[in-house]
């Protein structure tokens, strides 16, 4: 394999094309890798993070999202936060955004400004796409920072928060303020493109209904048996609070993060052309 000529290194090389794993300078146990393409010259390029789930398949998403990356010359960023921080056993710690003194809104966040220090993209406003554990950051995430959001997918989150201060937190938006350290600015998330996206077929339960497990609070059965049902709830109460959402449900698919992605590409695709269209980097 050769070096292209606009790669004249070998670390010049790697920060091209799907990149190392790096580890965060705001958190070192938390790392991420990019995919840039290797004829991006946009000094400010559309940036898309795409939130891994509970599996940390993050290399697996930022891959699918190549071809995607290369017709909107977009950089795709996939952070990677690891199991077993403090708790071996954990499994969930990000998805909840506050974790034992770590914030992953913040640590996002951090490395989005790492990202745009040191590649050709645009940090101010991103992309965001999570899908299962993903999708609970990612609505989470929303609620907390909808400023700095060009658009957000919801991907089958297993367990919502709903738009209700009448509900604690996580359950609902119930002492977020004193939590986290943000109220929810239910203006900014209006201006914020929403798609919600599930499997017609995510019908399973043996995974989000697992009461006295560490991901578990009563109260979670109400918002409905399956993921599509969960939505469903998320879904409306956005409509109720004025909202947009676009709703898909994609034909044939189970729990299976890479066969929605066609359509989460799709949603952002329109978004990215309209702000092209307007001569912006995002809507």
């Amino acid at each position: 394999m050769t070096t292209p000529a606009n790669d004249a290194s070998t670390s010049a090389f790697h920060l091209r094309g799907g990149t190392p794993f790096f580890a965060s300078r705001y958190d070192q146990r938390l790392h991420y890798s990019l995919y840039v393409p290797r004829g991006l010259d946009d000094p400010a390029a559309p940036l898309v993070v795409v939130q891994h789930g509970t599996g940390r398949t993050a290399a697996r998403y930022r891959d699918l999202l190549r071809g995607f990356a290369d017709e909107h010359g977009a950089v795709i960023l996939a952070p990677l936060f690891p199991a077993g921080l403090i708790d071996a056993d954990d499994l969930h710690n990000f998805k909840f955004i506050d974790y034992r003194g770590i914030r992953f809104d913040h640590a996002l966040l951090a490395i989005v400004e790492e990202v745009a220090e040191r590649f050709s993209v645009s940090g101010e406003r991103f992309y965001l796409h999570g899908f299962s554990g993903g999708g609970q950051f990612a609505h989470r995430f929303f609620y907390l920072h909808p400023h700095r959001l060009a658009a957000v997918s919801i991907g089958a989150p297993g367990r919502i928060t709903e738009l209700d201060d009448g509900l604690p937190w996580w359950l609902g938006t119930g002492g977020i303020e004193e939590r986290l350290g943000r109220s929810v600015d239910i203006e900014a998330l209006r201006r914020v493109p929403v798609q919600m996206i599930v499997g017609a077929d995510d019908t399973e339960t043996w995974e989000i209904n697992n009461p006295g497990e560490a991901n578990w609070v009563d109260g979670v059965e109400k918002t409905g048996a399956t993921r599509v049902e969960r939505l469903r709830t998320l879904e409306r109460g956005f409509l109720s609070h004025g909202i947009d959402v676009t709703f898909d449900l994609v034909p044939g698919v189970g729990h299976q993060g890479a066969l929605v992605m066609p359509a989460v590409a799709a949603f952002f695709s329109r978004l990215m052309r309209g702000a092209h269209a307007e001569g912006t980097t995002t809507p």
